[in-house]
């Protein structure tokens, strides 16, 4: 045990999987159904699109910068492949045309943040209201209609969210395996270690040769990539394309991320803390819904739950005590 919490970020992780169990228990004690089956399996689906934008969130706040975007770039994702795929054409064709555009908003992104040098937080909430503006477009500021019964069409809607391999639905192995394959990118490869070094000091790392703009580019296309696996999630559950998908999911991003330890700082966190957090929220959500609490107040409770995390967070990275006072140097 003392070796695995001395693994950097490790005592985070494991207080927000132990807040993940300590909400299971407090829901299933308010609610029998909470722990049933069919409950139990519908929390597992609902955490995917939590988990995906969750990933990208947290890689981007990794390096010190964060993506407004993501919510936005979820929305287009819906819309563009509903409304090819209602216009008549081939969903394989579909998904990759709208892969290609959501990618290009990563591109942008990363470009106007690591080769221009505007902050992030204006980069992208430019590129978050242009991306909404284009998913209201898309179909000519109206909702889609039904992507209908083809083969295809119906072959996408069970893969991302209605199709399942005993009681495991293939949405789930697909979110998983997109965190194994960044998981390992972050601990395992180059481009991973470039990645927290820009976090924790970009012009040292800079100096060290390692290309700002590149890497910054390669978090921001992974962010825009998971925005666009979690538009397909949402796309497939409605059956359609919704002019209002992906609202708020800039939160629930960042939640994700910073409830499972990722630091908005830049330099630390662990994408294994992600997972716990898209798990605090989802069952925040479905375990409130259960037990009749109003849409307001679910916002406020997590709402409260982010702030305090990041307050948390900048007050251990700062040094300072709850007392007040800052620990000795």
């Amino acid at each position: 045990m003392k070796k695995l919490l001395s693994v950097r970020g490790m005592a985070s992780v494991l207080t927000a999987f132990a807040g993940v169990v300590i909400l299971m228990i407090i829901f299933s004690i308010m609610n029998k159904n909470f722990m049933g089956r069919n409950n139990l399996m519908s929390l597992s689906r609902s955490i995917c699109p939590y988990l995906l934008v969750g990933i990208g969130q947290g890689i981007v706040c990794i390096t010190g910068n964060i993506d407004l975007s993501i919510g936005s770039v979820l929305g287009m994702s819906a819309m563009i492949s509903a409304t090819l795929i209602c216009n008549g054409v081939n969903p394989i064709v579909a998904i990759l045309i709208d892969l290609v555009a959501c990618l290009a908003v990563g591109l942008v992104n990363g470009a106007l943040v690591g080769k221009f040098k505007l902050p992030p937080f204006i980069g992208t909430l430019g590129t978050m209201t242009i991306c909404r503006g284009l998913a209201e477009l898309v179909n000519g500021n109206y909702n889609t209609g039904d992507i209908g019964t083809a083969p295809l069409a119906t072959l996408i809607r069970d893969l991302f969210y209605y199709g399942k391999v005993g009681v495991i639905y293939y949405g789930v192995i697909i979110t998983l395996l997109i965190w194994f394959c960044f998981n390992y990118l972050m601990n395992y490869t180059r481009t991973g270690r470039h990645i927290y070094a820009i976090g924790s000091n970009v012009d040292a790392s800079r100096l060290s040769g390692v290309d700002v703009f590149k890497t910054t580019t390669v978090a921001y296309l992974i962010s825009a990539f998971c925005s666009y696996v979690a538009g397909l999630v949402v796309m497939a559950a409605a059956g359609m394309g919704s002019m209002q998908a992906g609202l708020s999911y800039e939160m629930y991003g960042v939640a994700a991320a910073v409830i499972g330890g990722i630091s908005t700082l830049g330099g630390s966190g662990l994408l294994v803390g992600v997972i716990a957090g898209a798990g605090v929220w989802a069952i925040l959500q479905n375990g409130l819904t259960l037990a009749n609490v109003p849409v307001a107040m679910r916002n406020i409770i997590i709402g409260l739950i982010v702030v305090g995390c990041v307050l948390l967070d900048i007050m251990r990275r700062s040094g300072i005590k709850l007392g007040g006072k800052k620990k000795p140097v």
